[in-house]
């Protein structure tokens, strides 16, 4: 089951593809395309690493709040969204974390 505010956000993702990049941050990163949204997502996971080396949990959060959030504008603009990842996540319960490490292609 997907928290309520995931729900929430990818159906206001998915509104903004339609949205005036003039007026919209997440419409502007998707009239930009995917290299910018990707540049997006990996500033904000060296900003997450940066804060959990600092030791100040609020910060912590709200840098992984950006990370999820930026991630979740990838995920949309791939034309997928939280649940597919929940999905994937719950498929993982069915095996220990080595023997699904083990059991991916090489390079995943």
């Amino acid at each position: 089951m997907m928290p309520d505010v995931l729900t929430r956000l990818a159906e206001i993702l998915e509104d903004r593809k339609e949205a005036d990049p003039k007026v919209s941050y997440v419409a502007s990163l998707y009239h930009k395309g995917l290299d910018v949204i990707l540049e997006k997502v990996r500033e904000e996971a060296a900003e997450t690493v940066l804060a959990a080396k600092d030791g100040d949990a609020d910060h912590l959060v709200r840098e992984t709040a950006d990370l999820w959030f930026h991630t979740l504008v990838m995920l949309a603009y791939r034309g997928l969204g939280p649940l597919d990842v929940v999905k994937e996540l719950e498929r993982r319960f069915a095996h220990s974390g080595l023997e699904e490490k083990a059991s991916r292609p090489k390079g995943s």
